[in-house]
This record gives structure tokens, C-alpha cells and sequence, in this order.
């Protein structure tokens, strides 16, 4: 009893969070699981209702009332403008939603520090509720009382509208059947727009009424968005009373678990997310029985002996069989064709030896941490473009292989060839590990599987202090040295070529290795996956082996990272480098190696050069980026070549594997959602 009575607060506390988590993951789920669009803009829309709402509110029923109306209204109207940003997008894929929508977050939340200050708002709530009850013996706020009333109200409502209303039956059909409700009259541009608008005024109301819980100010958007994707993925898109259980879970852990488990709670929201996931794709994909290929039960003890049989027949099948005659072309000097593919990377190539030449300490040393986010960017187009596994966890390798390097170079391990190939080793091993989790699911799932990977990641970061200093980073370990007994690398342009050479090594491995029948292989997997079961291929090994390159490739540009900035912070390794590394293989075209080198450079400059000429503006400057690139590179920067062949295969923003091809009806959204029945 004594034990109940301590916690009877944070349990309540978890119930008034849980149900705000609801209604703002409702919204969430309207517009992924009927509008088809992965709105990463939704954590904004929460923020501006509550900015809307501190501001109005001025301790009175009145000033409550109007920033309430005025708050739903404002996020309503920015749903709506999202609608009709996000309509033309409807067949591009998911991928081009998120740049879009991450552009807008970006944009939209510079604009409310702007116009509300970069300082947290004090939220003012009425005389009568800024006080506090008797509740079972204790001292308990008013205003979370009423606000746990207030917000089963509002689900009650939005479920009435959903489940009893012809509007609703219109919302749901969208989803279920998008094909015949077009053919009964209803315009589905106009129920996508009506649904975004609703998802942004149920958002809207949830950051009026919740600001005394999640407060205005400049983390609230990013804090809500991450929220609310846990409550979708566990509670699932087709079941109401799920999405309630599951944010009720969510606010209990974020409250009564940190009160309970105070080492554990970092860790408990992203390993449930993962579990579902993963134990969803398991039971969606049942085993083929062609040949080895069944799902991935073996225990960790078989997996290294399963990995090496897989590199051993992907080295097999690269390698040219006797008898077999050359292709065409083969052993001759490249065609005017092959020159005209070639010539984006020997650019590349001149520019970036040019530059210590060219440049400024300070740009150069941004063209060092440009080359190290441009592999991330590479690996992460390794596992989107080619294995059809789009990814925002590829941080994770990453952060193995920065700190990693910090370590080494602490311990005195400070030659560069050895952090090298050491902080790869790290990477794959980490990511051998989390593979099987991985690579059994599809589209958007994997998203939200790596995000979960990522995010687990990140908070071991900041709780093993001993290894990675944690929230204070790790600092002044020693330099490090290009070869054995030379000089440390101290000078910009010291440590920017020795970033360039160890980044032209690993990018044209990758390439040798992706242009490769190895290469074929993947690519093969990723586009026709049910034949190459069908024939026997193990497809499970090749996506495992391309996740472990991956992941090796996401080391060294962690390493690199560390030894051109000589510090390495939680922020280094954190979700916002994720999406900037998707984003920049989005940019550059999915399959193209060459333009996420372009798609990161780009990235740097915008958020590190062009924002010193207007500072405080980088997130502003990022924004109108990404969407400026999403509408006039529908194919990333690849596309501007104009080039035929593999690097065609996929646009900007490929689909699922094994997602069916979209259909001509009208609608946007597709027959039912996006993630399939192994998604959220």
C-alpha cells in the first residue's frame, strides 16, 4: 500500500500525459493511415497551437476560450496549407513527404521563435484550476484534473464525427476503398484536405489545452512529433481504443517509469517500439522455404557462420564464371555515354582537391564535416536506394564509429589508417547485431524500426558517461596521426585531406562493390524480391550483408567526423543528423552515391555558411532547402543528368518492397495504408 501511495501521483500524472499523447496522435494516425502522408510537421502544428494558446490565455475563462479557438483555428488553416503542399506528392513516395515536411517543420518552427521569443512560455490557466485538490490524501494540480476531462471529451467527439457522421464514413472510406468512394461523387482532394485540416485542428486543441503539460517553447515540436510516431506504431492505424492503450502505456512510462525506473525509462518507449515492429513484420512475412531463406530465428550464436556463407555467395556470384563471354564494351575505353555518367564525379573529385586552395580555415574545415555527413549519406543510400530499406538509425553505426576513434585516440591509439578500420569494425559489429531486427520488414516500417535503433542509441549516449562523457560529450583527446610516427593533424587543410582521401577510399569501394553482379544482386532484391526468393536466392543474407556494409561505411564517417572536428557531442550522432543524412540522399537521388555527397555538401553549407550571413536563421535557410529540392528535383540532383539505367530505377522517394504499383484512380491515398499490415 505504502508502495501504491508513493507513485499514485505519477500514475495519474501518466493518465492526463497518455490522453494528451492521444489526441495529438490521433491527428498523426488520421493523416498517415488516410491521407497517405507521413507528416513529420506534425510536432509544429502542436506547437502552434500552444504558442497561440500562452499568448492569448490570460488567466481567465475568456482568455482560455479565445486561445483555444484561436489556437485549433491556426493549426487547422496550417494543416490545410500542408494539404495542398503535399497533394501534388501523393505518388512519390513517403520519402518526398518527409523532406517536405521536415523543410516545413523547420520553417515553421524558426517562424514561431521569431515571433515568440527562443524562450519557454509561461502558460496562465484560470483562477479556479491554478490550484490544487485533495486525491486520495495527496496535493494534486486542479487543471490536470480537468484537463484529463477535458480531453475524453474531445476523443469522445472526434470518435463520434469518425465512427456515427457521413463526414466520418466519407474519412474512413478514403482509407479503406479511396477507388470507390471517388466513383460515389466525393472529390478525394477534398477529403485529403479536409483530413489534414482536422489532423492540424486536433493537434491545434491538444497544445492549447496541454501546454501546462508539454510547454510552448523551442523542443516542443520535436519532443510531440517523437511522442506521438511511439503511439502510432504501437497502438497501429486501424483500431481507436489501441491508439488510447497505447498512449496511456506511453504517459505512464514517461511519468510513473521515471519514478520507478529512473535508469530505465530512457529505454523503454523506442525497445517497445522496435518489439512491436519487428514482431509485427515477423508475422506478416511468413517463411518462403526456398532454400535457406526462412525467417531469421537462429540464435546469435549461428548468425556469424550465417553472414560469412552469405558473403561467401555474394563473392561467388561476383566473380566471372569460365567460358563466359565478356559483355560488350568490356576492356574498351568507356563510351561518350559512360563519360557523361562519369563526369558528375570527376567534378567532384577536382572541386574538392581545389579547395584548401580556394577556401578560407573556416570553410574548409565545414568541406571536412561535409565529407564525413556525405558518408553517412552514402550509406544511408546504400540501404534506401539500393536494398530498399530507407533508414533514420544509420546514426547509430555512425555514433559506434565516432566514439570509438575519441576512445582509441584517448587510449593513445592515435594513428588514422587504425581508427579507421577499427571504428568500421565497431560499426559492422553494431550493426550485425541489430540487422536481423531490421531486415525482415518493409517501407515504412523500417523507418520507424531504424528511428527506434537510432533513438536507443542516442539515449545510451547520454547514460554511459564513462565511455561517451554524456550530455557533455567528449573533448580534448589527442590528434590524430595520417600514417605511423608522423605529425599530428592540427591545420584545417591537414585534417580536410586526410577527411578527402579516406573518404574517395571508402566511396569508390562502395562503388566498385554496388556496380558489381554483387551490386546486381541487391538491386535485384530490392525490385523483384518475390522472383529472386522464388529462384532460390537467400535475399534475407544479402539485405543483412548490405545493412553490416552499410553500417561499416556509417563508421568511418563517424571517425572522420571526430578527427576533422576534434570534440564529439550527443548532438554529433543525434536524430536531426538522421534526418539530415536521409534528406541528403533524397536530395542527391536515391541511387546516386555521388549526389548524396552533393546532398550533404549542400546541407552543410545551407545550415553552417549561407546561415552566417543570417544568423539564428540556419533551420529557416534548411527548410526553404528542402523544399525547394522536393518540387524541383523530382528525381534529386541525379535526375539533372538526365542519365537512363540503374540510376533511373528508383525517383526520389522509392516505394515499400513489395508494395504494389500505385493505380491511375484519382485518389492520393493508397487502397489501404501505406506500411501494409506489418506497419504501424
Amino acid at each position: 500500500m505504502g508502495l501504491l501511495d508513493a507513485h499514485l501521483v505519477p500514475a495519474v500524472d501518466g493518465v492526463a500525459y497518455g490522453l494528451l499523447l492521444f489526441v495529438v496522435a490521433s491527428g498523426l494516425s488520421l493523416a498517415f493511415g488516410t491521407a497517405g502522408v507521413l507528416n513529420l510537421s506534425h510536432g509544429m502544428l502542436y506547437a502552434v497551437g500552444a504558442y497561440t494558446g500562452a499568448e492569448l490565455s490570460d488567466g481567465t475563462w475568456g482568455g482560455l476560450l479565445l486561445g483555444l479557438a484561436a489556437g485549433t483555428t491556426a493549426a487547422c488553416l496550417v494543416g490545410a496549407g500542408l494539404s495542398a503542399a503535399s497533394f501534388p506528392l501523393a505518388r512519390r513516395g513517403h520519402l518526398a513527404q518527409a523532406l517536405l515536411t521536415f523543410g516545413l517543420a523547420l520553417i515553421g518552427g524558426d517562424l514561431l521563435i521569431q515571433f515568440f521569443g527562443a524562450d519557454d512560455l509561461p502558460v496562465r490557466v484560470p483562477a479556479a484550476l491554478d490550484t490544487s485538490v485533495s486525491l486520495l490524501g495527496h496535493r494534486y494540480p486542479a487543471y490536470r484534473l480537468c484537463f484529463i476531462v477535458m480531453a475524453v471529451l474531445l476523443a469522445a467527439f472526434g470518435t463520434w464525427v469518425l465512427v456515427r457522421t457521413r463526414v466520418g464514413a466519407a474519412v474512413r472510406a478514403a482509407a479503406d476503398d479511396p477507388q470507390m468512394l471517388a466513383a460515389t461523387g466525393y472529390s478525394p482532394r477534398a477529403v485529403h484536405l479536409g483530413v489534414l485540416a482536422a489532423a492540424g485542428a486536433l493537434a491545434g486543441a491538444a497544445g492549447v489545452l496541454g501546454a501546462p503539460i508539454i510547454g510552448p517553447g523551442p523542443g516542443t515540436a520535436e519532443t510531440v512529433l517523437m511522442l506521438s510516431l511511439v503511439v502510432v506504431v504501437l497502438g497501429g492505424l486501424r483500431s481507436l481504443w489501441a491508439t488510447f492503450f497505447a498512449a496511456i502505456g506511453v504517459g505512464e512510462v514517461q511519468t510513473l517509469g521515471v519514478s520507478v525506473a529512473p535508469g530505465l525509462a530512457p529505454y523503454l518507449l523506442f525497445a517497445a517500439m522496435a518489439a512491436v515492429l519487428v514482431l509485427r513484420s515477423r508475422f506478416a512475412e511468413p517463411a518462403t522455404g526456398h532454400g535457406t531463406d526462412g525467417p531469421v530465428r537462429d540464435p546469435l550464436g549461428r548468425l556469424v557462420g550465417r553472414v560469412g556463407a552469405g558473403l561467401r555467395r555474394v563473392i561467388r556470384s561476383a566473380r566471372p564464371r569460365a567460358g563466359s563471354v565478356s559483355p560488350p564494351g568490356r576492356g574498351r575505353l568507356p563510351s561518350g555515354a559512360a563519360w557523361r555518367r562519369a563526369a558528375p564525379l570527376l567534378v567532384l573529385c577536382v572541386a574538392l582537391v581545389a579547395l584548401p586552395g580556394l577556401l578560407d580555415a573556416y570553410t574548409i574545415s565545414l568541406a571536412g564535416s561535409a565529407l564525413a555527413l556525405g558518408l553517412l549519406a552514402v550509406s544511408v543510400t546504400v540501404l534506401t536506394g539500393y536494398a530498399g530499406l530507407p533508414t533514420l538509425g544509420q546514426t547509430a553505426p555512425f555514433a559506434v564509429g565516432a566514439y570509438t576513434t575519441a576512445n582509441l585516440a584517448a587510449a593513445g591509439w592515435t594513428v588514422g589508417p587504425v581508427q579507421i578500420l577499427l571504428s568500421a569494425l565497431a560499426a559492422a559489429v553494431f550493426s550485425a547485431v541489430t540487422g536481423p531486427a531490421v531486415i525482415r520488414a518493409r517501407g515504412t516500417t523500417v523507418l520507424m524500426i531504424t528511428l527506434a535503433v537510432g533513438e536507443l542509441t542516442s539515449a545510451a549516449v547520454n547514460q554511459l558517461k564513462s565511455v561517451t562523457g554524456g550530455a557533455d560529450g567528449l573533448v580534448g583527446f589527442p590528434a590524430t596521426q595520417a600514417l605511423w610516427g608522423g605529425e599530428d593533424l592540427f591545420e584545417e587543410s591537414e585534417l580536410y585531406t586526410y577527411a578527402l582521401v579516406v573518404a574517395a577510399v571508402a566511396v569508390a569501394a562502395t562503388l566498385l562493390v554496388l556496380r558489381s553482379p554483387a551490386g546486381k544482386l541487391l538491386t535485384g532484391a530490392r525490385g523483384a524480391e518475390a522472383r529472386m526468393r522464388a529462384s532460390g536466392h537467400p535475399v534475407w543474407r544479402y539485405l543483412l550483408v548490405a545493412y553490416i556494409g552499410a553500417g561499416a561505411l556509417a563508421g568511418v564517417g563517424g571517425s572522420v567526423m571526430v578527427t576533422v572536428q576534434q570534440y564529439l557531442s550527443p548532438a554529433d550522432v543525434g536524430f536531426e543528423i538522421a534526418a539530415f543524412a536521409l534528406l541528403a540522399a533524397v536530395i542527391g537521388g536515391t541511387t546516386s552515391v555521388v549526389g548524396a555527397l552533393f546532398g550533404a555538401g549542400l546541407i552543410v553549407a545551407t545550415r553552417d555558411w549561407v546561415a552566417g550571413a543570417w544568423p539564428g536563421h540556419g533551420p529557416l535557410l534548411l527548410g526553404v532547402l528542402f523544399v525547394a529540392a522536393v518540387y524541383l528535383l523530382p528525381r534529386g540532383l541525379a535526375g539533372l543528368r538526365g542519365t537512363s539505367g540503374e540510376e533511373e530505377t528508383t525517383t526520389a522517394s522509392p516505394g515499400p518492397r513489395n508494395e504494389p504499383p500505385a493505380v491511375s484512380a484519382p485518389s492520393p491515398a493508397p487502397a489501404q495504408s501505406p506500411v501494409g499490415k506489418a506497419g504501424p
